[in-house]
C-alpha cells in the first residue's frame, strides 16, 4: 500500500514538476498542466484527491495555531551543507578556502561556497543577529557564541556522502554535547531558531556509487532520515525550526552545461518534486504532533525558479541576463572554480561582475543570487516570528 501511495505521489510530481521547456512561468505552467491533465488523465484526479488532505494541513489554521506571538529569536543554530556552511569545512579539501571564493565578501576566501554571503548570513540578518560562528572555530568565538552556532559542513548530507566531513547526525551530536557542557541553556534554546539545509549531496553520492537506477527508491530514505534529524533538534528544546525544500537540481549549472546553460533538466526536477512533496507531508505531520514547536519549510524550489524565470527583475534584485550560467567556471571539464596548476597558473575564469550572475559556480549561488532568493522567501520568513 505504501509503495502504491508513493507511486501516485510520483505521478503527480511527473505532471506538475517536469518542465520540458526549461524555464517557464511557474504558476502559468502548473495551471495549464492541471487543466489539461484533469481532462485527459483520470489518475491525476485520484492523486489530487488523495493529496488534498495533506495540502490542507499547512493552511491558515495551522499557521495561526503554531505562531508564537511576540517571539524574538536570540540565537540561530545551523545544520546542513554548503548552502549554509560559513567556514566549517577543512581548508585542505574545499575550494571555498581558495581564491576567487569570497572576493565580494569578506574580500578573501573565508570558507563560504560563494563569492560572498550565503543564505545563513541573510537569515541571521533578517532575525537581527550576527551570523553564527562556525563550530570549527568555536574556541575563538568569544562573545559571538551568544548569536548561536553553525554546525553545517559543505558537501555533507543526512547520510555519509563523498565528503569526509560530519553528516547531519554527527552535527546534531556536536550540538547536544555543547548543551551537555552548558555552553547553551534551556532558556537559550527556547528563544532560538534552527536552520536545516539539505541541498542534495545524498543524491549526488548515491548516483556516484550506484548510478541513477534505484534513485527514486532512495528518496524516501533521505526524507525519513531528515525527519529523524528534525525530531532530534526539536527534542533538545528548540521552538522554531526552518528546513529548506530541495532546490531545482536540474537548473544547477552542473546539470545545464550540456545545453550551454540554456535549459533546465526536467527529469532531475521531477525527482526533486517527489522529494519536496514527501518533505511537505512529513513536516505537516510533525506540526500536527508538536505542541509548542513550529516547523517551517523554506521553499528553495519555487524561490530559485521565481528568480531564474524573472531574471531577478520583479523581485527588485540584480538583473541576471543569463541566470543559468555561473560566474566562475573551470577552463575545461577537468577543472572547476578555484582550480590551479602546480605552477600556480589559474585554470578557471571569473565574470567581470559577480553581482550580475545568479550562480557563482556549478552548484552555488552568488551573494547576489542568495539575496534574490532571500527576497523571494520574505513572506515565508515571517512565520519564524
Amino acid at each position: 500500500m505504501e509503495t502504491q501511495k508513493q507511486l501516485l505521489v510520483f505521478i503527480l510530481c511527473s505532471y506538475l514538476c517536469f518542465f520540458p521547456s526549461g524555464l517557464i512561468d511557474i504558476k502559468t505552467k502548473r495551471s495549464l498542466q492541471v487543466q489539461y491533465y484533469l481532462v485527459t488523465n483520470p489518475y491525476l484526479i485520484l492523486v489530487l484527491f488523495l493529496m488534498a488532505e495533506n495540502y490542507g494541513v499547512e493552511g491558515p489554521t495551522h499557521n495561526e495555531r503554531h505562531k508564537l506571538y511576540g517571539f524574538r529569536p536570540t540565537k540561530l543554530f545551523v545544520f546542513g551543507d554548503s548552502y549554509s556552511d560559513t567556514g566549517n569545512v577543512r581548508k585542505a579539501i574545499a575550494n571555498s578556502w581558495k581564491v576567487p571564493y569570497g572576493i565580494t565578501f569578506p574580500g578573501k576566501p573565508a570558507g563560504r561556497f560563494s563569492d560572498g554571503r550565503v543564505f545563513t548570513d541573510y537569515l541571521a540578518r533578517y532575525l537581527g543577529l550576527k551570523s553564527p560562528t562556525p563550530y570549527r572555530w568555536r574556541r575563538y568565538a568569544g562573545k559571538r557564541l551568544r548569536y548561536g552556532m553553525n554546525f553545517a559542513y559543505g558537501g555533507t548530507g543526512v547520510f555519509d556522502t563523498t565528503a569526509p566531513e560530519p553528516n547531519m547526525t554527527t552535527q546534531i551530536d556536536f550540538f547536544q554535547q555543547l548543551i551537555h557542557d552548558k555552553v547553551y541553556t534551556q532558556e537559550d534554546l527556547a528563544s532560538s531558531i534552527a536552520l536545516v539545509t539539505l541541498a542534495g549531496n545524498d543524491y549526488g553520492a548515491f548516483k556516484a556509487r550506484n548510478g541513477s537506477a534505484g534513485l527514486i527508491n532512495f528518496i524516501p530514505l533521505v526524507v525519513n532520515q531528515l525527519v529523524v534529524d528534525l525530531k532530534r533538534i526539536r527534542g533538545v528544546g528548540l521552538k522554531k525550526i526552518a528546513v529548506t525544500a530541495l532546490q531545482p537540481l536540474g537548473c544547477l549549472p552542473q546539470s545545464t552545461y550540456m545545453t550551454s546553460f540554456q535549459r533546465c533538466n526536467g527529469t532531475e526536477n521531477m525527482l526533486v518534486g517527489y522529494h519536496n512533496l514527501l518533505l511537505q507531508n512529513a513536516v505537516a505531520k510533525l506540526n500536527t504532533e508538536a505542541k509548542d514547536t513550529s516547523f517551517v519549510i523554506l521553499d528553495l524550489y519555487d524561490s530559485f525558479l521565481s528568480v531564474l524565470n524573472d531574471k531577478g527583475k520583479i523581485l527588485g534584485s540584480a538583473k541576471f541576463e543569463n541566470p543559468l550560467k555561473p560566474c566562475c567556471l573551470g577552463m575545461s571539464s577537468d577543472y572547476r572554480c578555484g582550480s590551479i596548476e602546480e605552477n600556480g597558473s589559474k585554470k578557471y575564469t571569473v565574470c567581470d561582475d559577480p553581482g550580475s550572475a545568479f550562480f557563482w559556480d556549478m552548484v552555488h549561488p552568488t551573494q547576489e543570487g542568495w539575496r534574490a532568493v532571500y527576497i523571494a522567501l520574505q513572506s515565508t520568513l515571517e512565520h519564524l516570528y
